[in-house]
């Protein structure tokens, strides 16, 4: 039977049909390795009778493994197995094996996920602090210990000040306080699973007779924790590890948050008759866009040799603006995108404008307002993710099911009610003893053992106001579909007087802010529960709007992207590719970034060369034309810079055909007019841009 590798290049072929072994297949940038990975486990399924059922795809984010199980039913003969492929996150699979094994762990099987900000809240209370720089740094330093398969007891016979051993005593804290509240944070979603596969044999054996190959999309990105997962899951006595991962030691550029491109080389040597194969050929951009990428990354020790090529022909050459401040760079760069698009014919989402820091976007965003230019913004914070938001959003969540714990934690300690972390860990052990959740537990028997009637009197009333706003909720109502929601709505605003905690808690600009916030969120909620301006629309209950709510903030930003410019930040740029691309402020101590300069050398080397390839990683998103800019000088606080330009720039050795306009070439406002006149006069290119 033939494989289903239709219009693969020889190496794409080879990494297809590879099955000798474990492989490492290294993928530049534009090489097609979702083509590789798709093709790969469709060749698994028909050609060489592995059921859909046992092979996993892990990959970083949930937009990408959406797209590879879409492409893999295209590819497959029968679609409907794709549906029984695990093609998911790394924290997606760690989720359904802890769901499955959660008894192993001595967690109750509807254990709870504390996100974020539930982790961020518990941090502060252990550190008995409102700084939230430094609870960030906390959170930060314990995400990085669990990621790289640290204890609490061995971090702090490992901190070097005082700062660092207070926050391995806050984890060890931390840590206990989880357990207490049969809860986990994200790090534990992959830190647990590895733990239970070393103490746990019977276990392991059992996920690698499910999971019987293993492919790994962005290797370079994985974490200590992340690899010894993969490792445990393909290795065991007498089992030959079946896996192929995908990665580029070029594009790592994840280090500050655990990943570790010594994977790479651990790789080789926890497997020893690993197979390499190399994708150089790009599909992706023009040829002098890879020649500079390649002689920017040339510049950094390389752990395997690659350089890309392509047959996408010469190309337009890169241009280099040298601007006076900020201003003029954001300016000149909305002028130039707009006068560019006009004569390219090309739509606004095929331009992106990608910087190094969030904070650059400022300017940028009031020059392109100024033009008229649509554009989004990657990374940006949704609208459910505000603080203020996910607070009223915790009480609609408990009221709509009472086992969902994380809503439970924070509903009922915000505002305080005099509930504290000693409590809620009482209860937790009283939930762990009877598997039930934290609500439950607030009334069952023996409960008033772990808690004197000081402690659980509050939680009973709060309980029991929770109950009686959910009779409300589900009433039904005249119309037949419950209580008016906007009632049992402003009820529960007043009785819980939220606007007196933010006044309370932050600044008044801050905490106005936030109540306005709160305020527009419920009466948008009023509006659909009422039917809106659309008469005709059935009202809905409280639950039946919370269940809204809930799909929302979980869908949104699934739209189709619309025709605007995208502004992103270079992280959030990987992975995603656009015609023309801007990349601006590309300046030293800006890109490559200031670091600390007491930082031992070793480790600020280290730190440009992660630098180096984010520039890469920023040359290589364009495909057709890539503008580059730097400023002479920069507002800081309230005074101006001077600066000079990235070190990145000199190393991309652009030939002579690269434009560096002077102030005089630039456009201005005065002679935009009459470049659009010429371009008006030419004739329209045709529609291919």
């Amino acid at each position: 039977m033939s494989a289903p590798s239709f219009g693969l290049n020889p190496p794409q072929n080879e990494a297809v049909h590879y099955m000798a072994g474990p492989c490492l297949v290294l993928a530049g940038a534009g090489s097609g390795k979702t083509r590789v990975i798709t093709q790969k486990i469709a060749h698994l399924i028909e050609n060489c009778g592995y059921e859909s059922k046992n092979i996993a795809a892990l990959t970083f984010t949930n937009k990408a493994a959406l797209e590879m199980q879409e492409r893999i039913a295209k590819l497959l003969k029968d679609p409907k197995q794709a549906k029984h492929l695990t093609v998911s996150t790394f924290h997606s699979l760690g989720v359904k094996i802890l769901r499955q094994e959660a008894k192993h762990l001595g967690l109750k099987d509807r254990f709870s996920i504390m996100d974020s900000d539930d982790c961020f809240s518990l941090v502060q209370d252990l550190a008995v602090t409102t700084d939230k720089q430094l609870i960030r740094r906390i959170q930060t330093e314990i995400s990085l210990w669990k990621n790289g398969m640290v204890d609490p007891e061995v971090a702090l016979r490992m901190a070097v000040d005082e700062e660092q051993a207070q926050a391995a005593r806050i984890f060890r804290s931390y840590v206990g306080t989880l357990a207490a509240y049969q809860a986990v944070d994200f790090d534990d979603l992959i830190r647990l699973p590895v733990e239970l596969f070393r103490a746990n044999e019977e276990v392991r054996d059992r996920w690698q007779r499910k999971l019987r190959y293993l492919l790994v999309d962005e290797y370079q990105d994985t974490n200590t924790c992340q690899y010894e997962l993969v490792k445990l899951m393909v290795t065991g006595v007498g089992k030959k590890p079946m896996f192929t991962a995908v990665g580029d030691d070029d594009q790592a550029i994840y280090a500050w948050r655990g990943a570790t491109i010594e994977n790479l080389k651990t790789l080789q040597v926890d497997f020893p008759n690993l197979h390499l194969i190399k994708l150089e050929q790009n599909y992706r951009s023009s040829t002098r866009i890879l020649q500079a990428a390649n002689a920017v990354i040339a510049n950094n020790p390389k752990m395997f040799d690659k350089a890309l090529w392509s047959e996408h022909g010469l190309g337009d050459p890169i241009k280099v603006m040298a601007m006076d401040d900020d201003e003029a760079e954001a300016d000149q760069i909305a002028m130039t995108l707009s006068a560019h698009r006009f004569e390219r014919h090309a739509k606004f989402s095929d331009y992106a404008i990608l910087y190094r820091g969030n904070h650059q976007a400022r300017v940028l965003e009031k020059s392109l307002r100024r033009e008229r230019i649509p554009y989004v913004m990657s990374g940006g914070q949704s609208y459910f993710d505000r603080a203020e938001i996910k607070d009223i959003i915790s009480y609609l969540r408990l009221i709509a099911n009472q086992d969902d714990d994380p809503a439970f934690i924070r509903a009922v300690t915000t505002p305080r009610r005099g509930i504290g972390q000693a409590t809620l860990e009482a209860l937790g052990t009283v939930a762990g003893q009877w598997q039930c959740s934290l609500f439950e537990a607030v009334y069952k028997g023996g409960t008033e053992e772990k808690l004197g009637d000081r402690h659980l009197l509050p939680l009973r009333k709060f309980c029991d106001f929770i109950n009686a706003l959910e009779s409300r909720a589900s009433r039904p109502g005249p119309s037949g579909s419950g209580e008016n929601a906007a009632k049992v709505l402003d009820d529960m605003m007043e009785a819980i007087n939220y606007e007196f905690y933010l006044y309370d808690t932050f600044e008044e600009r801050a905490a106005q802010g936030k109540w306005q916030n709160v305020m527009d969120f419920t009466n948008w909620l009023k509006e659909r529960g009422c039917g809106g301006r659309d008469r005709d629309r059935e009202e809905k209950n409280l639950l039946e709007l919370t269940q809204m709510v809930a799909l929302m903030s979980m869908m949104e930003g699934k739209d189709e992207d619309p025709d605007a410019v995208r502004l992103s930040t270079l992280h959030a740029s990987k992975g995603l590719e656009f015609p023309h691309v801007f990349l601006v402020g590309v300046e030293e101590g800006i890109l490559p970034h200031k670091g600390d300069p007491d930082t031992p050398p070793e480790v600020a080397a280290a730190r440009i060369e992660e630098e180096r390839r984010l520039m890469y990683v920023g040359i290589t998103r364009a495909q057709r034309t890539l503008h580059v800019s730097w400023c002479k000088r920069r507002k800081r606080a309230r005074e101006y810079i001077a600066c000079d330009i990235s070190r990145f720039v000199k190393e991309m050795r652009l030939d002579e055909g690269t434009a560096v306009p002077e102030e005089s070439e630039q456009i201005t406002p005065q002679n935009r007019l009459a470049n659009l006149k010429a371009l008006l006069s030419k004739p329209r290119p045709p529609l291919a841009n």
